[in-house]
């Protein structure tokens, strides 16, 4: 009877190998193209063809505190600042989140304020028109409100609406 249960053991284990081995190849196949490539890999991803045209994302980001003292901009304030001055220059769209930061004004002091990040999106092509448009915007808002400054972020991007 032992030649019978190491036969019936050695089967078990081979049927055990072969359901292991099945298992993993549809997982093998998956990372092959339609030419036996390796699918891509995130780093192979620059070489896929990109979505979107180029755009330049352009952030600012809106204080609230006032240098000297006075009672932090509203939010009232600041969406009639933005439906007023912005949204002329900007009229296509625009996306608008609140945020908390933090700065070293010019005095040295550390000042942490409710703040206001507004994110700009406009055709690469269009930037010798817009990019005096935001400066204007900044300086209106450093003016109207007593701002030391507005930060200005600008990145290319790919954007596909």
């Amino acid at each position: 009877m032992q030649p019978k249960t190491a036969s019936r053991t050695r089967i078990a284990a081979l049927a055990l190998a072969a359901a292991l081995l099945g298992a993993g190849a549809p997982a093998a196949y998956a990372a092959f193209d339609e030419q036996g490539a390796t699918a891509s890999s995130p780093a192979d991803s620059a070489s896929a063809k990109p979505v979107g045209k180029p755009y330049i994302k352009t952030e600012l980001l809106f204080g609230t505190a006032k240098p000297n003292g006075g009672a932090p901009v509203t939010d009232k304030e600041f969406r009639a600042f933005v439906d007023s001055y912005v949204t002329p220059r900007f009229p296509a769209g625009l996306t608008l989140e609140d945020a908390r930061g933090q700065y070293r004004d010019a005095h040295g002091v550390i000042e942490r304020e409710r703040s206001y990040k507004l994110t700009l999106l406009y055709p690469r092509g269009e930037a010798g028109v817009d990019s005096p448009k935001i400066e204007q915007i900044r300086k209106e808002y450093d003016k109207r409100f007593s701002q030391e400054s507005v930060a200005r972020i600008d990145d290319a991007e790919l954007v596909d609406f």
